[in-house]
């Protein structure tokens, strides 16, 4: 599902979580490379580490200390866990699946992830931003799961390899996970999903035209061979979790997938989520931007914004309730008070006079899907499609201009919403909606 110019493009956006005190030594490059041990949906989990060949490129001193510090873990009864990930998306599908492994339990655990062939400046970045979000309450208060985990570097940078732990779950922590559990059930059977889901795709993305590049549900990509892309399959994947770091954990499996096929054998990846924000109420909602923002947050750590583009979906998709309100996010349509200039950059003078905030507010029917799903493009493919004029200097009033792009399917797409009109928009959505139930 090539939806290309949902995603939100505007170059604010770019470097987002990137811009942060640290600077991971991957680069968009690196990240992009075929990993030579690609982690796929069997093989996420980690393997028992025997504790050997560490230290090759320290210093003697440090690698002694760092083996110390690894069999004092294991007298423990850590079990130290060996992944032999090389790239940024094996790295990434490793930790969540292992700490998605962990937050099952109720009871506390540890575990010693370790990881010789990453650098210690990409596992100090991905701690400390782990820090940053703990203290951000504005997020954590829809990512409870999240309280109970630490995560440090082992033995304080000697050596590569992260200490995960999590603490007893709580009576109250352990309340929230069976109401979590408890509001998803009837709703993750994965083959009614995924054929809820492709009925979304066939109805708003093809039907109403709301991507220009997508003809069926199962190919994307389509009129972009002259700029370079081959059309390819689309693969729609699926992880029933009701936890943030399972929903993690499953989507980095998709960027591996990705990243270990060319486009002609895998265009792009739709990732059904139902567990995640399941309903249509303001708690759902929260629930599901809370946890898309840190699956971009992530992807952004490493700058892996630079290859692939996220698309977020729920059924109660709201984009007045997105955070930030009136600035770009990544993987979100454009602020809603963004539409009229758009329409007036366009040219669509009149409409931009007469469509009322009910009209506009019509477009995020292009987001709203049966349950949480997210679509996971290629960035050539984004680039193809939105071609090198696409991004402007949108003039948003009272001398105030934002970098914006995708301007004409935006404005295309809220004309046509909003002639559609509410009442066939939601019931078209309440029938897909039921069928993902069923």
């Amino acid at each position: 599902m090539n939806i290309t110019s949902w995603l939100c493009v505007s170059v604010a956006t770019v470097g987002v979580w990137t811009a942060q005190a640290f600077t991971p030594r991957l680069s968009p490059k690196t990240f992009l490379q075929v990993p030579e041990h690609t982690l796929s949906p069997s093989s996420t989990s980690t393997t028992l580490y025997a504790g050997k060949g560490f230290g090759q490129e320290s210093k003697d001193k440090d690698a002694k200390k760092f083996q110390a510090i690894l069999a004092d873990l294991q007298k423990e009864g850590v079990p130290l866990l060996g992944c032999d990930a090389n790239q940024v998306n094996t790295f990434s599908a490793a930790l969540w699946t292992t700490l998605a492994e962990m937050n099952e339990d109720d009871k506390g655990q540890k575990a010693c992830l370790v990881l010789e062939k990453i650098p210690l400046g990409a596992l100090a970045a991905f701690t400390e931003d782990f820090s940053i979000l703990k203290m951000q309450d504005r997020l954590m208060k829809f990512l409870p799961e999240l309280d109970r985990i630490s995560i440090s570097i082992v033995g304080k940078d000697t050596g590569p390899a992260l200490l995960l732990e999590t603490q007893d779950r709580t009576p109250e922590e352990i309340a929230e996970k069976e109401s979590r559990l408890a509001k998803a059930e009837g709703s993750t059977n994965e083959e009614s999903c995924t054929n809820a889901l492709k009925s979304f795709v066939n109805r708003m993305v093809i039907g109403l035209d709301a991507c220009p590049y997508t003809q069926t549900v199962d190919l994307s990509a389509t009129g972009l061979e002259s700029k370079g892309v081959t059309p390819g399959p689309v693969a729609y994947r699926f992880s029933a979790s009701t936890d943030a770091c399972g929903a993690l954990a499953s989507f980095w499996t998709c960027i591996c997938e990705l990243s270990s096929y060319p486009e002609a054998q895998l265009s792009t990846a739709v990732l059904s989520l139902p567990g995640i924000g399941p309903g249509v109420d303001d708690a759902a909602h929260d629930r599901f931007a809370a946890v898309v923002e840190l699956i971009s947050r992530n992807l952004c750590l490493y700058r892996g914004d630079g290859v692939f583009g996220l698309v977020h979906f729920h059924p109660a998709y709201d984009r007045a309730k997105i955070h930030p309100v009136d600035s770009a996010a990544y993987g979100h349509l454009p602020p809603r008070n963004w539409l009229r200039p758009m329409l007036r950059e366009r040219k669509y003078d009149e409409q931009a006079d007469n469509m009322t905030e009910e009209d506009l507010s019509m477009s995020d029917y292009q987001r709203r899907s049966p349950h949480t799903a997210i679509n996971i493009l290629r960035a050539s493919q984004l680039n193809a499609a939105a071609g090198p004029k696409s991004i402007v200097d949108l003039d948003l009033g009272e001398g105030k201009t934002e970098k914006a792009s995708g301007l004409t399917t935006y404005t295309r797409n809220a004309i046509r919403l909003a002639g559609v009109g509410k009442e066939d928009l939601q019931r078209a959505l309440d029938e897909e909606i039921q069928m993902s139930c069923s």
